[in-house]
């Protein structure tokens, strides 16, 4: 008898593949994890994924194919010592001849000694290891556990598949809301699939609260259904993957010259709840590093964009901050400066404290003067063209280098053939 008080979610978790949503690319014949399970010979893993994706669902899934008994941990509650028992609960299943898989949600909040807590027992067939995570294990996990294990990513579901377990839930009069008298409405059913945003168990949450709030047509109504997401917002994790794959794109495409996409992700990361000031930081280092001197004013654009967040708030200061990103995705491009800042920073860093040319010193008192500070310093500005020409101004290890080299787009076009033009009067100099 299946109990009613749990979550409609909870109710409609598939019991098999052949009701799993989604993730074809694990569990299509022929692949890795969909031959384990069928052949009943599964291996440690962990599943990386967004929420509502099926990890849960496909441990006990892994757990019924193996015929091992499924013990579950939270990372966040359990330690050291809960791992210890799960082991001892394995090594008496062992015993008797059966295998134990061990679920560990949000694995990635371990720490490093808690992890290693896990290699032994993995090693020795102990425990059948499988974690969930929403962040990325390369960075949130230690490598002596990934070294034994293999990764797998979930994807977000498509919302064909949130439909296909609309309709599950709707018919299914076992489980889900198949013995009630309620109808779905085709528009409210398309609601479902957008709103749920890809998440499987935020699609049958919306559903039952939508049927808990059906009047006396029995019909579960496109209203109903907005009702029920009201304050629902797009997944977005300020501390993790969803919120740097964000800016990201955000980012790449101001700089591949796409207003229209660079856009959306900002209003994406605004619907997520991103502090718009964040943004406005982010886009003023754009101006530098992408754009430079092929328009200067990118610079001075996106910091009255900060400026008018901070004077104004929202939603005032966030338009101003869409001015300054369509502005910035739809001038020329160029990272000439970041370039030759990064190369400057490399010589730093790797060629010591290099002597400032004596000419290019401070000479304030008699003693420096005395000791050749400043001597033959040629002042530019009465110069032929304001330009000192043959003039060295890097250290003699340095002599010659060149960190900056313009593009041709832009005003950085103009600035090339100035340097090129200034480059000929100090070779002319050097032959004189």
């Amino acid at each position: 008898m299946i109990d009613r008080t749990r979550p409609l979610a909870d109710r409609m978790r598939p019991r098999h593949a052949d009701e799993f949503a989604g993730q074809s690319h694990l569990l299509a014949p022929g692949r890795p994890l969909g031959e384990a399970l069928a052949a009943g010979r599964p291996h440690s893993m962990v599943l990386w994924g967004p929420p509502g994706t099926g990890k849960t669902t496909l441990a006990r899934m892994v757990a019924t194919a193996a015929d091992a008994e499924f013990l579950t941990l939270s990372a966040v509650m359990a330690g050291v010592k809960d791992i210890r028992e799960s082991a001892a609960r394995g090594r008496a299943n062992r015993e008797a001849g059966r295998q134990t898989l061990l679920f560990v949600d949000e694995v990635h909040r371990f720490n490093k000694a808690q992890q290693d807590a896990f290699l032994p027992y993995i090693e020795d067939g102990t425990l059948l290891f499988i974690g969930a995570t929403t962040e990325n294990p390369s960075f949130e996990l230690n490598n002596a556990l990934l070294s034994r294990v293999r990764v797998y990513v979930l994807r977000t579901l498509e919302p064909e598949a949130i439909g296909r377990l609309i309709d599950a839930a709707m018919g299914d009069a076992e489980r889900g809301l198949g013995d009630t008298p309620l109808q779905l409405d085709p528009a409210a059913r398309e609601a479902l699939t957008q709103l749920a945003d890809g998440d499987a168990r935020t699609a049958l949450s919306l559903l039952e609260v939508a049927a808990d709030l059906v009047g006396d047509d029995g019909v579960i109504g496109v209203d109903r259904v907005r009702e029920a997401a009201a304050g629902g917002r797009a997944r977005f994790d300020k501390g993790g993957d969803a919120f740097y794959d964000l800016i990201s794109a955000l980012h790449k495409s101001v700089r591949g010259s796409a207003p229209d996409a660079a856009l959306y992700w900002y209003a994406r990361m605004l619907e997520g709840g991103c502090d718009p000031l964040y943004i406005a930081r982010r886009v003023v280092r754009m101006a530098s590093e992408d754009i430079g001197n092929a328009d200067p004013r990118a610079l001075q654009v996106g910091l009255d964009a900060w400026q008018a967040q901070e004077r104004l708030g929202s939603p005032e200061g966030e338009l101003a901050i869409a001015h300054a990103i369509t502005y910035m995705a739809s001038v020329p491009k160029s990272n000439a400066v970041y370039s030759a800042f990064n190369q400057a920073m490399a010589d730093a860093r790797s060629e010591g404290s290099l002597e400032v040319p004596v000419h290019l010193r401070n000479a304030p008192t008699r003693l420096m003067k005395s000791l050749g500070y400043g001597h033959a310093y040629r002042y530019a500005h009465e110069e032929p063209h304001g330009y000192a020409a043959g003039e060295q101004y890097l250290p003699d290890a340095l002599a010659g280098r060149r960190y900056y080299q313009p593009t041709e787009r832009g005003l950085e076009r103009r600035i090339a053939d100035r340097l090129a033009w200034l480059a000929e009067l100090d070779e002319a100099a050097g032959r004189r």
